[in-house]
């Protein structure tokens, strides 16, 4: 795969993506969204990898929020940045993904580390909300997410006030997983990767489909019901007797039903 603003790379079973922007903060533009979007829609359609890091370039930023210049004149999808795209793919994606911070976590960046199914950060990494102190905000994924993780009122601290948390602190509210040394992020990152890839595919595509389901809505259930019963179910006894007989204008077998 290809792209302009992302790098991706496949390490046995892990797929790694990396923000590329490390000269501006790894901050989205227009096009970063549609290409991480793109990356994940394509990792969704193979059974190579198992397990995605995602990341930013460089040793400073994983990603400071979004450039929201170059997009059309109007109130409507053009001119809005297209991040809810990054992060549905994200969600709909039957793998884990781990987020490596490899530096500041802010606005958007931060949104999107916690739509990531865990996180993994080097000490020296800040997370943040600063929407309402730069005229923006993420009143969605950024609330809600961030409302299961670390609770109502300190999610509302966060958004309200903008104070900053280090790696530390972020770790002892529920924010993200583990911390480890900045040298060893790399490493460690890759480690926790392979450890979530020795289990069960079809069991952690189960799971997560379970826990999107809840905000995803009737979207998020029939990713449970659809994408993981639908073709387990059409290889039955049950479904081949009822497309046969429907197929012969017959009435079906009732005996192979159950099946």
């Amino acid at each position: 795969m290809s792209f302009t603003e992302i790098l991706y790379e496949e390490v046995g079973p892990v797929g790694v993506i990396t923000l590329n922007r490390p000269d501006d903060g790894n901050m989205f533009t227009e096009t970063m969204c549609h290409e991480l979007r793109d990356c994940m829609e394509q990792i969704r359609r193979e059974t190579r990898t198992r397990v995605v890091v995602l990341t930013g370039a460089g040793d400073k930023f994983f990603c400071i929020g979004g450039r929201k210049e170059g997009m059309e004149d109007t109130n409507l999808y053009a001119g809005v940045l297209p991040t809810l795209e990054m992060y549905e793919a994200i969600d709909r994606l039957q793998k884990p993904v781990i987020a490596s911070v490899n530096g500041f976590a802010v606005g958007g960046g931060n949104v999107l580390q916690m739509v990531c199914d865990l996180t993994i950060a080097k000490e020296s990494a800040v997370f943040r909300q600063v929407g309402p102190m730069m005229g923006s905000f993420d009143a969605g994924y950024g609330t809600w997410y961030l409302e299961d993780l670390v609770g109502k009122k300190k999610a509302k601290e966060m958004w309200y006030t903008n104070i900053k948390l280090s790696a530390a602190e972020a770790q002892s509210i529920g924010l993200i997983n583990r911390v480890v040394s900045d040298a060893e992020l790399k490493q460690k990152t890759m480690e926790f990767a392979l450890e979530v890839a020795d289990r069960g595919a079809f069991a952690l595509a189960s799971i997560k489909g379970a826990f999107n389901a809840r905000h995803g809505g009737v979207a998020g259930l029939s990713r449970v019901t659809h994408d993981l019963l639908l073709r387990r179910y059409l290889g039955t006894e049950e479904a081949k007797e009822l497309s046969a007989s429907f197929a012969e204008r017959r009435k079906p077998d009732g005996s192979k039903f159950g099946h």
